[in-house]
């Protein structure tokens, strides 16, 4: 998926959860953390297949940021 590079979801430790899944090779495509406000995606979510199948990732990311902005 990334250049020959992948995650091996059995040495991912706590808190670390996978979110997301490769549907071409069912390697890990992203990851989250159960404790803090972080998550990543291995992707270019904002490219296809469509324009707005990906928005909750930045809706997320967004509502993430107002979070932080409040506290």
């Amino acid at each position: 998926m990334n250049h020959g590079f992948t995650v091996d979801r059995a040495s991912l430790p706590e808190p670390v959860m996978e979110t997301h899944v490769s549907l071409f090779d069912g390697t890990n495509a992203g990851i989250a953390l159960k404790d803090r406000p972080v998550f990543s995606v291995q992707h270019h979510p904002e490219a296809s297949p469509g324009p707005t199948d990906s928005l909750y990732l930045f809706e997320r990311f967004a509502g993430m940021m107002d979070a932080a902005k409040a506290v």
